[in-house]
């Protein structure tokens, strides 16, 4: 099943005990300018990055060359 970066992160809310709102603040977004994004998953990496950081979360993301498995 894929869920998009919104929805893991609404699912990582819940289980922080933490509000949409409380994330904006500590993120220094809006309320209704991260609802928006979170609605659009609209996310550069370098905001991701700080979102996970703030959710004590790990993020990776990795390019796979499948011809010669080199990792990017």
């Amino acid at each position: 099943m894929y869920l998009t970066i919104g929805e893991k992160i609404k699912i990582i809310l819940k289980r922080r005990n933490m509000t949409l709102a409380q994330l904006a603040e500590k993120t220094g977004q809006s309320r209704q300018n991260f609802s928006n994004k979170i609605n659009r998953d609209n996310f550069s990496e370098k905001e991701i990055l700080e979102i996970a950081n703030v959710l004590d979360c790990t993020f990776e993301t990795t390019f796979i060359m499948n011809d010669s498995g080199e990792r990017i």
